[in-house]
């Protein structure tokens, strides 16, 4: 019969776990920002961290790694705390939250490319022209702005067509 206590008790101190969770957290945190938004998809780089770390720490006390299931819940606490306790920050104080959450990164501006935008974020104008098209856009000249959005996908804002003289006819009621 197992040792309850054994398994749902503490075998290292509180304060360790939440220190151990809380440097790994933010180090983590900062180097995704440094890789860029590029690499992360169609989730946000907090997201991918969150579910990475929370799998990892929950992981550790489901296969038994961790000495207790009580180690592994105070570590899973400690990073979803963070995330909220971050998010929470760059809420309140938005000049925080510019250095804690990223921020689109103009890739096109008045049909012109942002060259130092894309060699920042490894991204060769061919692959730009390939999400253009994607946006039903075959040349950079129809763009008036892109950005990489921090999720990683790349939202578009075409140049607006010529308006017509006449106003547009009004659909009967």
């Amino acid at each position: 019969m197992p040792d309850w206590g054994e398994v749902f008790g503490l075998t290292v101190p509180v304060l360790e776990i939440v220190v151990r969770g809380t440097v790994t957290f933010l180090a983590l945190t900062l180097l995704m920002r440094v890789v860029g938004q590029r690499e992360s998809g169609g989730l946000g780089i907090t997201d991918i961290l969150i579910v990475v770390l929370v799998a990892d720490a929950a992981g550790a006390g489901l296969r038994g790694d961790a000495a207790s299931i009580g180690d592994s819940l105070v570590l899973v606490g400690t990073i979803l705390f963070w995330s909220v306790a971050l998010d929470a920050v760059g809420y309140r104080w938005p000049a925080l939250g510019r250095l804690l959450k990223a921020r689109p990164k103009p890739l096109i501006e008045d049909g012109r490319l942002n060259r130092r935008a894309l060699k920042r974020e490894f991204m060769s104008q061919e692959e730009l022209e390939s999400q253009l098209r994607l946006h039903g856009l075959s040349d950079v000249s129809q763009v008036k702005r892109a950005w990489l959005e921090p999720n990683g996908m790349i939202s578009v804002l075409p140049v607006d067509d010529v308006p017509s003289e006449e106003p547009p006819e009004r659909p009967a009621l």
